[in-house]
């Protein structure tokens, strides 16, 4: 049975297989709305979460389905100190697959070892956030028309951007693509994510400081928020958390055609302003997160014997 709990479990040909169903439920969303009838997604959101939760619970509606929801340690039995293991081996009796999110890096990988059915990590601590970088793929795809000999700039947070390392993971896979690492000191990319992924692929990358001087020569611009809840001191997060803020201004300079994401939600990293601009994709983003979902539940579910 298939989980997803990186980025790294899927193939490149599985990530293009996705893409293509996503654009054929875009296409057609009437072929799909039956095809999770009689299943139900249970929704286990131990972290706070909005677009991930809602985009999840959406996806397995529209494609027929119902949902059983957990929101918040609180409200479930983690309160009382059951295991993730535990947890799984008891959602896994009245559901048919998980989506879960967890503030505890391995989390999902726990529940995927203990479920008996498929599990999609919906985001574990600092650690990923493979079904975003799966939104992100299909945006880059949709605006680009190509995954490959891309400029990408990712900006922000990039040691506790759990969205950034899923990104680096999927984009190196594909051939011509050079990474712009930019964040304040404090926050640079772990150094296991570029000895580990850039530097063994040989992908080229550079770190910088400084936004305004990379912008020129970006095709992509991945914006993200300094986290608060990452943080163990106060004092720090809010030495560094207005360290990059894109305006219309700092856009004078970049491509026509650059596709600027963000994972959202966003705190004030990118102004209001940017949102009129046509290169703003961050809220298609949001919309092409639900169709990459649905095409992963009918995939997951398919491959457990669920769905024909």
């Amino acid at each position: 049975m298939k989980s997803l709990i990186d980025i790294l479990d899927m193939t490149t040909g599985e990530l293009d297989e996705l893409i293509a169903v996503a654009e054929d439920i875009i296409a057609n969303p009437e072929k799909y709305a039956e095809a999770c009838h009689g299943l139900k997604l249970a929704s286990l959101f131990f972290e706070p979460s909005t677009r991930t939760r809602m985009s999840f619970e959406a996806a397995m509606y529209e494609l027929g389905g119902n949902v059983i929801s957990v929101t918040g340690a609180g409200t479930s039995s983690a309160a009382k100190g059951e295991s993730v293991a535990d947890t799984a081996k008891t959602v896994s009796c009245y559901t048919d697959i998980i989506a879960i999110r967890h503030p505890k890096e391995g989390a999902a990988y726990v529940t995927a070892q203990n479920a008996t059915i498929p599990v999609i990590n919906a985001g574990d601590g600092g650690h990923c956030h493979p079904t975003q970088t799966l939104a992100d793929l299909l945006t880059i795809w949709r605006e680009k028309g190509r995954l490959t000999n891309l400029t990408i700039g990712v900006c922000g947070d990039l040691k506790f951007g759990r969205t950034v390392h899923s990104l680096i993971n999927a984009m190196s896979r594909y051939e011509g693509n050079r990474f712009v690492l930019i964040s304040p000191e404090e926050l640079k990319v772990p150094s296991y994510v570029k000895k580990d992924v850039l530097q063994q692929k040989g992908i080229p990358y550079v770190q910088t400081t400084d936004l305004e001087s990379v912008m020129p020569e970006l095709d992509i611009l991945y914006m993200t928020r300094v986290q608060r809840e990452r943080f163990f001191n106060e004092e720090d997060y809010l030495r560094l958390k207005d360290s990059y803020i894109l305006t219309t201004d700092k856009l004078k300079t970049a491509k026509p055609d650059l596709s600027i994401l963000h994972p959202l939600p966003r705190v004030n990293e990118i102004s209001v302003a940017v949102d009129d601009d046509p290169r703003a994709c961050y809220f298609k983003q949001v919309l092409n997160g639900k169709y990459m979902r649905m095409a992963l539940i009918l995939k997951l579910l398919r491959e457990a014997g669920k769905i024909r």
